[in-house]
């Protein structure tokens, strides 16, 4: 099984994670997606704005109609700061057979280097780094350092492109907060459930 791991805090979900992960599964022709979302992320500190529970349940919205698309729990379940290498390192022993891509977006390559053991994240798993139209390219330099001269080609030979996506999820909690226009840029289910549970506001 080809198995994409897609990490974040999802505070909120939008149509953004999802074109990104469609765009993985498609051209490295991904089995399954799995969404994780983190405890707490290492470079947020101040954490996510909404709880485990909230997250979820707009994660299990916005993934409804995805059948390649699943959830899984395991870093809220571990608790405490969650390292990717960790989760990695989880899921290879629970999935022996399982081969698995680590679905980053290309911002995520200048820190990546100072992510908890970023030489064993690559053994683990293949990096599938998404190029956003309309942005520069990817740098790969970072890497350099990291993987070997034929690891990284194989990275590179795994480059995902994807469409424009000009939006986050703290720009639209930004947008809720100030009474902004944001609707457009979750799921509709998301939408409706942000509003019933007042969230952000």
């Amino acid at each position: 099984m080809r198995l994409g791991i897609f990490g974040g805090s999802f505070d909120p979900v939008h149509r953004g994670h999802l074109i990104l992960a469609e765009s993985c599964r498609q051209q490295a022709q991904l089995d399954r997606v799995w969404f994780i979302p983190a405890a707490q992320q290492p470079f947020k500190p101040d954490g996510p704005r909404t709880n485990a529970d909230e997250r979820l349940a707009m994660l299990e919205l916005a993934l409804a109609d995805y059948p390649n698309f699943e959830i899984s729990r395991i870093e809220l379940e571990r608790g405490g700061t969650s390292y990717t290498v960790d989760t990695l390192t989880n899921i290879a022993a629970l999935h022996p057979s399982a081969q698995l891509f680590l679905l980053m977006g290309a911002d995520s390559l200048v820190d990546f280097p100072h992510w908890k053991n970023p030489h064993e994240i690559c053994q683990l798993a293949t990096p599938l780094v998404v190029n956003r139209a309309g942005e520069p390219s990817p740098n790969f330099v970072p890497l350099t350092e990291i993987v070997s001269a034929e690891r990284l080609a194989e990275i590179l030979a795994n480059q995902v492109e994807m469409p424009p996506m000009e939006i986050s999820s703290s720009e639209i909690r930004q947008l809720i907060a100030e009474g902004g226009n944001w609707e457009e840029f979750v799921p509709v289910a998301v939408a409706t459930f942000i509003h019933e549970h007042h969230l952000y506001q």
